[in-house]
């Protein structure tokens, strides 16, 4: 397992949901984390078949041409009545403007297509840390819960409306983010790559 020792990454991101959120999460270790795009970074097509290859293949570029450490992040929903979908898909769904509304209601609409009452489903999150030499280190996180309609909340980002984690009555996007953070697929994932990566011994 490889430690990181700098003090400055790039995320390997053009979500500006993504980004914030870890930025966020990054903030207490007093990491300088640069988004993509500042750096001009180009985002390379996902044609991973898993969350993990997708995420890899975002950090690898991201760190061949920054000459810096990336972070990337690849998730998604999982709808168990959907057989799985969108999955790693899921931003596909929101077309080329990545308009979560149309996800959205994509996936309702196919819920009801296949008269499918299963509306449980699950956030996976992959955190994958790259170096310019090519290794990485990746790690992944899910959160459980269901399904609603009409979506509910202006917080959050992408399918966050429509999501209730297992024990909560609110979704993602009415959820304060300080509390989403304590949660989230995202935050799972970031928890394990902190252990394993940041933590100084």
């Amino acid at each position: 397992m490889r430690r990181f020792s700098s003090d400055k990454l790039v995320i390997a991101s053009h979500n500006k949901g993504k980004v914030a959120e870890i930025q966020d999460l990054l903030r207490p270790l007093g990491v300088d984390a640069v988004p993509a795009a500042e750096l001009d970074l180009d985002e390379p097509e996902e044609i991973g078949s898993t969350f993990i290859a997708n995420a890899e293949l975002k950090a690898r570029a991201a760190a061949g041409a920054s000459g810096l450490a990336s972070l990337a992040d690849d998730s998604g929903l999982v709808v168990d009545g959907l057989g799985g979908a969108p999955g790693i898909y899921s931003a596909r769904w929101a077309g080329p403007q990545r308009d979560f509304r149309i996800a959205m209601e994509r996936v309702e609409r196919e819920l009801k297509a296949n008269g499918n009452a299963n509306r449980r489903a699950h956030f996976v999150a992959v955190l994958s840390l790259c170096w310019p030499d090519g290794h990485c280190e990746s790690f992944e996180g899910k959160v459980f819960g269901t399904l609603t309609w009409p979506p509910r909340g202006n917080r959050g980002f992408g399918y966050d409306p429509v999501f209730v984690p297992q024990g909560h009555d609110t979704t993602f996007g009415e959820m304060d983010p300080a509390e989403k953070h304590t949660i989230s697929h995202r935050a799972v994932a970031f928890q394990r790559l902190l252990a394993a990566c940041f933590a100084r011994t």
